[in-house]
């Protein structure tokens, strides 16, 4: 091959003047190198998280760094039109190099500056951890040489002939197998997350660096959006196949507190979802939203048989309860609703964040004092009994297929189901008349008034609906946590849920989806559990996140196709144009 640098499919060369040659040789002997480092020892001591002092057996960050390091290999691999690799990058994107390098850059040098900081200078590095930082940079440094080809061309375009895979050539046995294996590597890489140990957060920092960097260039070389195309030709597969996956969860864990962790992730995931039809396919800004998981959550809580609720003596089945509280939820959402959403804009997510404070303001005067004896006030309605559906006492440990599954397991068993009842609800509203009708309204409500719109009611109708599924999965809450109280409700505070962290999950995984919120809420949900130490900058740190993924990828995580060709021009994305009905021989015969 010939080093064709100056090709005029070429637009831009790379910022380190290095032959094209050497560019792709030190990407591949780099990530070598990083890969061998991760077998050394990286420090003497035990005492940083992970224990890095054993050779020939990665551990902890190490690990971290072996699959950044694997992961840049395979797409450095791509530079020298391997066959079998084509797939893997098939735009031909010289950018998922450079960002998989960053990510095993990131890991590596994180990893011996904490050693340092934590254990009290260089001298506790092991010649482990200098090979693994000076191997890391070398793909960084060749990424960086390497040309930036026009969009669509990719750098094998003038190494060799193109040769994109034609989209849309698979059989379904093979999109179904692709489909699960992509089901069961995020089950890993969520199980791998969950697990890490709250004490280390060095471990966690550079999980989330990894992740962050690999999943970027992921999305440039169009790989995600081909999955997802391909999880839509097979939806109902692919969302049984995913609920399996949150099953098999309970039973890859041996500490229940994950198992808790999980079910705060899919009560915080379900309320956004109901959020998502407000925000996401209405287009209303609604800043007082986590008021209605306390509507249901109380409105539960007064129904379950506490000795502490007003009505001790009443004690309702889940299923009656449940409705309650989504009963409740939904007639605050019509009060609420119905004299102010003739308001648009900022005016509409004023009178609501109002109502969120109204909300906790006066649960928290009703203890019989400043108001009738309804709520107890601050002290809230505690000791909640566990629920007993069909004499399956949900706060006790079972034992099933061999693993002893403890309480927390059992919660959220429940609220899988929950969760898949509103993935349902949203779907088919989102897919009916009246979803075409609230995205017609989210866009333009002049002109969907115009065309016939009764923009009131269907926009009543979203805060309805959306009210009723936060009251449904405050329901569960209220048993999970044994007791009800006003501190949770408000807009914004040290940790989720509440209205600021609701918002931040649907702008953050995509609004409009329906797995873009569940990934928002989990990763909301997560960094504050395994981070302690950020607890008082939470609201700083994602603020920050927020303002460099509107930078980056204002569409969200996941993106909703709609909003992605809004906010990006075809020839900005690095994913091969597709193939349409005017690039068929018959078609345009048959058109001329």
């Amino acid at each position: 091959m010939t080093d064709t640098t100056n090709s005029p499919a070429v637009q831009e060369r790379g910022p380190v003047p290095l032959p094209l040659s050497l560019a792709r040789l030190l990407v591949v002997v780099g990530a070598v190198g990083t890969i061998a480092s991760t077998f050394l020892s990286w420090t003497w001591t035990s005492e940083f998280p992970g224990d890095l002092t054993v050779y020939g057996y990665p551990a902890g960050l190490q690990i971290l760094a072996l699959v950044g390091g694997a992961l840049t290999l395979l797409f450095g691999l791509t530079l020298w039109d391997v066959k079998w690799l084509r797939w893997l990058n098939p735009a031909g994107a010289t950018s998922p190099v450079f960002l998989t390098a960053l990510s095993a850059f990131a890991v590596c040098w994180f990893t011996g500056i904490a050693i340092a900081v934590d254990l009290g200078g260089l001298v506790n590095l092991d010649p482990g951890a200098y090979v693994a930082m000076a191997a890391s940079a070398l793909p960084v440094v060749g990424a960086l040489a390497l040309p930036h080809p026009a969009p669509g061309t990719g750098i094998r375009g003038y190494l060799t002939k193109p040769q994109l895979p034609a989209p849309g050539k698979a059989s379904p046995l093979t999109e179904r197998i692709v489909i699960t294996v992509g089901v069961a590597l995020a089950l890993v890489v969520f199980t791998y997350g969950i697990g890490i140990d709250n004490d280390a957060s060095e471990t966690f920092i550079g999980y989330l660096l990894l992740l962050v960097f690999a999943a970027w260039g992921l999305m440039h070389t169009g790989l995600v959006d081909r999955f997802a195309t391909t999880a839509a030709h097979h939806k109902g597969f692919a969302s049984a196949l995913a609920f399996v996956a949150a099953v098999i969860f309970p039973f890859t864990q041996s500490d229940d507190h994950n198992a808790n962790v999980g079910v705060n992730i899919l009560i915080f995931a379900t309320v956004a979802l109901g959020l998502n039809i407000v925000v996401g396919l209405t287009g209303l800004l609604d800043l007082g939203y986590v008021a209605f998981l306390g509507v249901g959550a109380y409105a539960a809580a007064l129904v379950s048989g506490s000795e502490y609720s007003r009505f001790s003596g009443v004690h309702f089945p889940f299923w009656a309860a449940a409705l309650t509280g989504m009963a409740a939820s939904l007639i605050f959402g019509v009060l609420i609703g119905a004299p102010t959403l003739r308001l648009r804009g900022d005016y509409l997510a004023i009178v609501t964040l109002g109502f969120g404070e109204i909300f906790r303001i006066t649960v928290n005067n009703l203890d019989g004092d400043s108001g009738p004896n309804i709520t107890r006030g601050p002290n809230g309605i505690t000791q909640i009994p566990d629920l007993n559906i069909f004499g399956f006492n949900l706060g006790e440990s079972h034992n099933i297929l061999g693993q002893n599954l403890g309480r927390f397991a059992n919660y959220l068993f429940l609220m899988l189901i929950v969760t898949a009842i509103v993935v349902l609800v949203f779907t088919r509203a989102a897919d009916s008349r009246i979803g075409r009708s609230w995205i017609a309204i989210r866009e333009d409500e002049t002109a969907a008034t115009a065309m016939g719109i009764n923009g009131f009611r269907v926009k009543l109708i979203a805060f309805a609906l959306g009210a009723s599924l936060a009251g449904l999965a405050g329901t569960v809450m209220a048993h999970v946590n044994y007791s009800v109280n006003p501190q949770p409700y408000q807009f914004a505070g040290a940790a989720p849920p509440n209205s600021a962290f609701l918002l931040a999950a649907v702008v953050l995984g995509g609004m409009g989806t329906v797995s873009g919120p569940l990934l928002g809420a989990s990763v909301l949900y997560l960094v504050p559990e395994k981070l302690q130490f950020l607890q008082n900058y939470e609201l700083f740190a994602f603020g920050i996140a927020l303002i460099l993924l509107m930078r980056f990828r204002p569409e969200g995580i996941i993106a909703n196709r709609r909003r992605q060709l809004e906010f990006h021009e075809t020839g900005q994305l690095d994913v091969p144009a597709q193939a349409t009905l005017a690039d068929d021989p018959a078609v345009t015969k048959a058109g001329a």
